[in-house]
């Protein structure tokens, strides 16, 4: 939720809130904190969090009391602040339970289920074996009961407890008071309990096992919901961790030392304040956000904007924090910092996404206002009946437990945490990580898929496309730049080196004395005008001489690479044919650089990130989904269109010239339009596209952050991993809403045999464990399924 139109939030606050379970729960503290007044408030269940924005003062003891009366446990992280809080590690402690249920648990219904294995006193070892399973071990499904119970409401845990206690206390009066202690006494499964008389039935497997299968399903699903709160985590360590700041002298001015030079001294990045100077050097990580006051230098930008062109940036340029200086030396004066900068401000983009999208609730939780009071109304109306109709209280009671038992959910807590363990080690042989059930339904709905360019549909790195040279000819332009550039560090240089490396023709006179290949080309005095270009003298390798300088004669040519601008501050002009190549590269958003030697420019060579040899095919498989494709990039119109023609996406589908902090944006546009949007993405720019979007894949040859902030992870980096995943993402919601029909199934027609005396709660318990079973049966059937469409099978190669 957010402030009404036209009415600036005064301050935005975050809670951390402890509790919390389930979908129903997150709307309760909703909607406790947004009767507060001036209060919009949205919860958030992965990160235990709650976001809230005040239209009007509202003191942080008023927040804290609107989530405790909901029933839970709430404090004031930040103001501003939307790092997720520390907090216990529920996970650890709901597997403890777990663990030590399990293996009391297995004793406790062998016991009970085998005839020939219970030995005098077997009795008393079963109830000794099973209170720590039914205190300690369920104490998370009591807490939850009792806390909803406080405030009037019933879930699911309700109906756990009540089972689990039930069978417990009616235990130990049999046992203590009911005459089922005496030792030798022996206890028999039968299908219908007896009608009165005899010695009172024990139900210790039963509060054992419900209470063992829950939590199993319980700690299942909270490992796949934690992994949401991983990505402002991973977004915060992507910052640099120190800065080298200039001192300052008393007069404000900075400080230098007795040799002239600046006095600089390392602190941490954390305390850099407005208008402090940093220096960054090549390979450093700028602190924070600023201007060049000196130097000029390439900066990679690429690990916030996703894109593979470095930056030029000189005196008056604006840098931004977290981004690399990729050669020279600067000196930055910081204008943001904190949680003013860049980097903070996406890691708010991707918290307020995260927010907004809360898991959709599960079937069970939607139907458990309606379910466990019907269920505890129909448990004392068959324990009511049956006293009236003259049974004794054990038949009464037999009733009313096995109704509670038959109706208790350990079938629904693992129909969707089985089916998806299977589904998602399919995936992962496919190279699909989907990290929550949540994420199913969002594959079901989803009617247009964005597509990021870079790195994407993209290779994501620049390499050559094309060589337009004059007389001298491709592989003689491409051989000179390739000497020269080798000897720079910029990536696109770094793409000219490789080209020429991998069009030369191999040598075959052998080697100098250096082990240089005799003819290969050399290059020396090499010097470099950053936002210009690159010089050096080049000459071929000749035997006995190499090494030696080359200012002039052996073929020496003195070899510019750069920009026409600065090869004509050189004296080099362009030629017509020349001047319109690099014309014709730079509208279709390509980039080029012109070569020249001996006064005269010889060449431009063009390059372009290309698109993936499997993107084509894979836009085609997300058309044959029903899905509408979208191409969403910061490059400009040219260079996005070129790539969208080339895998089938139309012009009007395009969305070029898009900052990283508007990608989240363009997502909520379509959202808007009525589309239900899946985005596919590598960048930290397009982390909070992804949390936005309804569906989040994020290619996992891209960063972490863009990896934790979406919801399915194609690990081999290939785009046609982006169909696959939908269509198995569909196939487990199938086996989940299967799982979930059974399951329900069992309970409606179960409840009436129980209620009408003719089902022994320890056959219920077995059937409810038989239930489960035949949950997760239907579970491993995604193991076992063939091959998904478009995954084609490895057949044995025949012999040629």
């Amino acid at each position: 939720m957010s402030a009404p139109a036209g009415t600036p939030p005064v301050h935005e606050v975050e809670l951390a809130i402890e509790g919390m379970t389930c979908a129903s729960c997150v709307a309760r503290v909703e909607k406790r904190l947004n009767r507060v007044d001036g209060v919009s408030a949205t919860v958030n269940l992965p990160l235990e969090t709650a976001h809230v924005e005040l239209t009007a003062p509202v003191d942080d003891a008023a927040l804290v009391e609107a989530v405790e009366n909901a029933g839970y446990a709430a404090r004031v992280t930040s103001r501003r602040d939307v790092s997720p809080p520390a907090a216990t590690d529920r996970g650890a402690d709901l597997r403890s339970r777990l663990v030590v249920s399990a293996v009391l648990t297995v004793p406790v219904v062998a016991l009970s289920m085998v005839p020939a294995l219970q030995l005098t006193g077997w009795q008393w070892v079963v109830a000794a074996l099973t209170l720590p399973v039914v205190t300690w071990g369920a104490w998370p499904f009591h807490a939850a009961a009792a806390r909803a119970a406080r405030h009037g409401a019933s879930t699911m845990d309700t109906l756990v407890a009540l089972g689990v206690v039930a069978a417990t206390v009616w235990s130990l009066w049999a046992l203590t008071l009911g005459g089922a202690g005496e030792l030798g006494m022996r206890m028999r499964p039968s299908l219908v309990p007896s009608a009165s008389g005899g010695t009172p039935e024990l139900y210790f497997e039963v509060a054992a096992v419900v209470t063992t299968f829950l939590l199993a399903g319980r700690y299942a699903e909270h490992r796949a919901r934690r992994r949401a709160g991983d990505a402002l985590r991973t977004l915060l360590e992507l910052g640099a961790k120190d800065a080298e700041r200039v001192r300052t002298a008393a007069d404000g001015s900075a400080a230098v030392g007795p040799d002239g030079a600046r006095l600089t001294e390392r602190v941490p990045a954390a305390s850099l304040a407005v208008g402090d100077l940093f220096v960054v050097r090549p390979g450093e990580k700028v602190a924070t956000d600023g201007e060049v006051v000196e130097g000029t230098s390439a900066v990679d930008a690429s690990l916030l904007t996703g894109e593979p062109v470095p930056v030029d940036v000189g005196p008056g340029d604006a840098v931004t924090g977290a981004t690399v200086n990729a050669s020279g030396h600067l000196v930055v004066r910081a204008t943001r910092v904190g949680e003013e900068t860049t980097l903070a401000q996406i890691g708010r983009l991707v918290a307020r996404a995260q927010t907004g999208k809360a898991p959709v609730a599960r079937l069970a939780d939607r139907i458990s206002a309606v379910f466990v009071p019907v269920v505890l109304g129909l448990s004392v109306l068959t324990l009511a009946g049956w006293l009236l109709a003259g049974a004794d209280l054990q038949m009464a009671f037999t009733a009313a437990v096995a109704v509670l038992i038959i109706a208790c959910p350990c079938a629904l807590g693992l129909a969707t945490p089985t089916a998806l363990l299977v589904g998602t080690g399919r995936g992962a042989q496919l190279g699909i990580l989907i990290k929550g059930p949540e994420i199913l339904e969002s594959t079901r709905r989803i009617d247009t898929v964005v597509l990021d360019k870079t790195g994407t549909v993209t290779v994501g790195r620049m390499q050559v496309e094309r060589v337009v040279a004059g007389p001298a000819g491709e592989q003689e332009v491409l051989a000179y730049a390739g000497a020269v550039e080798a000897l720079s560090e910029h990536p696109i240089a770094h793409a000219v080196a490789e080209a020429a490396r991998t069009s030369a023709p191999r040598s075959e006179a052998g080697t100098g004395a250096d082990g240089v290949s005799i003819g290969a080309l050399q290059a020396f005095g090499f010097a470099a005008t950053p936002g210009g270009g690159v010089e050096a003298v080049v000459r071929r390798a000749h035997s006995g001489l190499t090494g030696l300088a080359a200012d002039g004669g052996l073929n020496a040519r003195r070899v510019l690479v750069g920009q026409p601008s600065w090869l004509a501050g050189q004296g080099v002009a362009l030629p017509d044919d020349l001047a319109r190549a690099f014309a014709d590269a730079e509208a279709t958003g390509a980039s080029a650089v012109v070569v020249a030697w001996d006064g005269a420019a010889r060449g431009v060579i063009v390059l372009r990130d290309p698109v993936r040899a499997t993107s084509a095919r894979a836009v085609a498989e997300l058309r044959d989904l029903g899905l509408r494709p979208v191409l969403l990039t910061g490059d400009g119109e040219g260079a996005a269109r070129v790539a969208a023609r080339e895998v089938g996406i139309a012009d009007e589908d395009v969305v070029a010239r898009v900052l990283p902090q508007d990608k989240a944006a363009v997502v909520a546009r379509l959202q808007g339009e009525g589309c239900v949007v899946a985005m596919v993405g590598d960048g930290v720019n397009d982390a909070a596209a992804l949390a936005t979007a309804d569906l989040g894949l994020a290619m996992g040859t891209g960063t972490d952050v863009a990896i934790e902030a979406s919801d399915i992870t194609l690990v081999r980096g290939d785009l046609r991993s982006a169909p696959a995943a939908v269509r198995l993402s569909r196939r487990t919601l199938r086996v989940i809403r299967q799982n979930l029909f059974w399951a329900f199934a069992y309970n409606v027609a179960a409840i009436p045999l129980a209620a009408a005396g003719l089902l022994n709660p320890m056959i219920a318990g077995a059937a409810m464990a038989a239930s489960s079973v035949i949950v997760v049966g239907n579970s491993l059937r995604l193991r076992h399924a063939g091959e998904l469409p478009g995954q084609r099978k490895r057949r044995p190669s025949s012999r040629r």
